[in-house]
C-alpha cells in the first residue's frame, strides 16, 4: 500500500497554500540568483525607475521571463503527466516517452531542413504543431482494433511513433550538414533566451487545459474505477478520454514549443504528488501544477551553477533527476509482478 503523507483534507488545503508560497520563493530565487546576482532594490528598480542598466536589463529581459516559463511550463507538464498517466493506466507515461516531443522535435527539423525556418518564434507554432500531429497518430494506433483504446496499445504505439520521429530528426540533421545553431539551442530543451512574448501567446490555452483539468477532475475518478463501472454510472468514457486527450495535446505541445523537449518532469511529478496527497485527482492536478513550477524553477537554478560561468541545457538536468527515477519504478514494477 502506497504510502501518502496528508490525509486529512485540512492538511492538504495547508499544503496547497505551503506549496504556493514555495513556489513564489523559487520565482524569486530564480530572478535574484545566477552569474549575475541582482538584489530586491535593482529587481523592483527596473519596473519602477527604469535606466537601461546592465542588472536592469537581466532582470526585465532575462530573469523575469525564464522564471515564469519555468513556473508555468513545469505546472503543465506536471498536470499533462497526471492526465496521461490515467488515460493510458500507465505509471510510466510521459509525453517525452510517448512520442509528443520526439514529434515537435521532427517538425522543427523538417521545416529548418526543408523551408528555412529559423526563428525560436516559429519554432513555437510549428513544436506545438508538431507535438499534436503525433499524438493524434498515437491516438489513432492506439485506438485501432477490437478492444479499442488500451493501456498497452498506446504504450506501444507512443513508442513506434518516438522511434520513427527520432530517426527522421536524427537522419535530416546528418544529411543537411547546415549550421542550425537556432534548433540545436531549440532541441536541447531550455528555458534560457526564451522571450516572455512566446509564453504569453500560449498562455491562454494553457490555463484553458489547467481550469478543464480540474472541472473534469471528479470524472477522472469514475473512470480510474473501470470503464464498465464508470458507464453503469452514466459517464461517457468516450468523451472523457477524447477530451482528455485533447488536453495532453495542448499542455504537451504548449510546453514543447515553450522551453524545447523537456523530457521526465511528466513522469516524476505525478508520483511525487501521489506520496503527498494519495489518488484523488482533484487534489493530484493542482499539487502537481505546484510541484511541477518548483521542480523546473529549481532544475534551472542549478543548471546556472554546475558549469558557471556556462549553464548546462534545462533538460539535461530534468533528464539527470528523471532518469534514476524511471528506472526506480519500473523497477518496482517488475518486483509488484
Amino acid at each position: 500500500m502506497q504510502t501518502v503523507w496528508l490525509h486529512k483534507t485540512t492538511y492538504k488545503w495547508m499544503g496547497l497554500i505551503v506549496g504556493i508560497i514555495i513556489l513564489l520563493l523559487s520565482v524569486a530565487a530564480s530572478i535574484l540568483f545566477g552569474v549575475h546576482n541582482t538584489s530586491w532594490r535593482q529587481v523592483l528598480e527596473a519596473f519602477t525607475s527604469y535606466n537601461g542598466s546592465t542588472e536592469h536589463i537581466i532582470v526585465r529581459e532575462v530573469r523575469v521571463p525564464r522564471a515564469l516559463i519555468a513556473a508555468f511550463v513545469g505546472g503543465s507538464l506536471g498536470i499533462c503527466g497526471v492526465m496521461l498517466q490515467s488515460l493510458t493506466k500507465n505509471p510510466l507515461a510521459d509525453s517525452g516517452i510517448f512520442g509528443l516531443n520526439a514529434g515537435a522535435s521532427l517538425f522543427v527539423v523538417a521545416s529548418f531542413v526543408l523551408f528555412g525556418v529559423s526563428s525560436l518564434a516559429s519554432f513555437t507554432w510549428i513544436a506545438f504543431l508538431g507535438a499534436g500531429v503525433s499524438c493524434l497518430f498515437v491516438f489513432i494506433l492506439g485506438s485501432a482494433g477490437r478492444q479499442g483504446l488500451t493501456p498497452l496499445k498506446i504504450t506501444l504505439a507512443g513508442a513506434a511513433i518516438t522511434a520513427f520521429c527520432s530517426s527522421m530528426t536524427n537522419g535530416m540533421l546528418i544529411i543537411s550538414g547546415r549550421a542550425m545553431e537556432e534548433v540545436l539551442f531549440w532541441m536541447s530543451g531550455s528555458v534560457e533566451g526564451r522571450s516572455l512574448d512566446i509564453l504569453l501567446s500560449l498562455l491562454p490555452y494553457m490555463l484553458a487545459a489547467w481550469l478543464i483539468a480540474l472541472l473534469i477532475s471528479s470524472s477522472i475518478n469514475t473512470l480510474m474505477l473501470g470503464d464498465d463501472v464508470a458507464k453503469s454510472l452514466g459517464q461517457r468514457t468516450v468523451l472523457l478520454k477524447l477530451t482528455m486527450g485533447l488536453l495532453i495535446v495542448v499542455l504537451a505541445g504548449s510546453s514543447v514549443a515553450v522551453a524545447g523537449p523537456i523530457g521526465f518532469l511528466g513522469l516524476v511529478i505525478p508520483h511525487i504528488a501521489r506520496t503527498v496527497v494519495g489518488k484523488d485527482i482533484r487534489w493530484l492536478i493542482p499539487y502537481s501544477a505546484i510541484l511541477g513550477g518548483i521542480l523546473l524553477l529549481l532544475a534551472d537554478i542549478a543548471a546556472r551553477f554546475i558549469a558557471m560561468p556556462r549553464e548546462i541545457p534545462i533538460g539535461v538536468m530534468t533528464a539527470i533527476i528523471g532518469v534514476p527515477f524511471f528506472i526506480h519504478a519500473a523497477r518496482k514494477g517488475l518486483l509488484k509482478k
